[in-house]
């Protein structure tokens, strides 16, 4: 779509390769790492067991007394054994890392400070953290193993959506939460849950203000020199038919960063005061001109 063409140009990390694993290795371990804080921190001290090994570890050291790392241990070794016999082979090298450096880190990270006591406060930032250390895993191809792999079990052998697994068992844990630590807490627990998948899904699809810009127009050719060589930015152009004339015309489809806008709204208008334009958001753009794929 832009004018300068990047097929041939390879992205800045190989999608597979010795550096590629090094990469992955590395945001699995930063990412267990980032967890862990986040846990010890905020959820741990306020116990608050949003979902999860990590909920249940919570659980295990209300009621039981039970160190939340040795618990975690003790669910993901089976757990991932699980994973393979069931699922495959697929639960490999970055699975079983993820596995066993979160509850590593949770123990070596254990005495930290606590910065607040409210559940509030510790929810939503624990969330955050939460968020933001699984979401560098997922980048990195991997997992923290846990009730993930059983979620999928679940999904091979009953049929249910791998979304309604964990929903289940997320479930599942905060009404235990419930009995074990109280309603109230349970609540909390809810709203860590709702940030941590928050902040998951904003690392996948990114935090990119690009927009997408579509445009229909009798001058359409009027409106493209324009964009490319005033606006310099690169187009493609769409076949479509009128949905009441029947009449095929063409729209415009332009990706401009948010400090854009204005100039392409104007600069439209200029051409064709008329024109018939929708601008939305677009999460993440890869390619020429955007952010290059790692």
């Amino acid at each position: 779509m832009q004018k300068m063409n990047s097929r041939n140009k390879p992205p800045l990390i190989p999608l597979n390769g010795p550096v590629r694993h090094a990469v992955d290795i590395t945001l699995i371990v930063i990412g267990s790492l980032i967890t862990a804080l986040a846990f010890n921190l905020f959820m741990l001290p306020n116990r608050i067991a949003s979902g999860g090994v990590s909920g249940l570890s919570v659980l295990a050291q209300s009621w039981l007394g039970a160190e939340p790392a040795f618990t975690q241990w003790a669910l993901n070794i089976p757990l991932f054994v699980l994973g393979v016999l069931v699922l495959g082979r697929q639960y490999g090298v970055r699975s079983l890392l993820g596995s066993f450096v979160l509850p590593l880190f949770i123990f070596i990270t254990k005495d930290g400070p606590v910065p607040t006591t409210n559940p509030l406060l510790a929810s939503i930032y624990g969330g955050i953290g939460v968020g933001l250390g699984l979401g560098l895993v997922f980048r990195g191809r991997g997992s923290t193993g846990g009730l993930t792999i059983l979620a999928q079990v679940i999904q091979k052998v009953t049929g249910l959506s791998f979304s309604m697994s964990v929903v289940l068992l997320d479930g599942t844990v905060i009404t235990l939460a419930a009995f074990v630590l109280g309603m109230e807490q349970a609540l909390y627990a809810l709203i860590g849950l709702f940030v941590t998948g928050r902040v998951i899904n904003s690392l996948e699809v990114g935090f990119s203000s690009t927009k997408v810009a579509y445009i229909i127009s009798d001058r359409i050719e009027e409106i493209s020199q324009a964009i490319l060589h005033d606006l310099d930015r690169g187009l493609t152009k769409l076949n479509a038919q009128g949905g009441y004339t029947g009449d095929n015309r063409t729209v415009l489809m332009a990706v401009v960063g948010q400090n854009e806008i204005t100039r392409l709204k104007a600069l439209v208008r200029s051409v064709d005061p008329g024109a018939f334009v929708i601008i939305t958001d677009a999460h993440e753009v890869l390619g020429e001109g955007f952010k290059r794929e790692a």
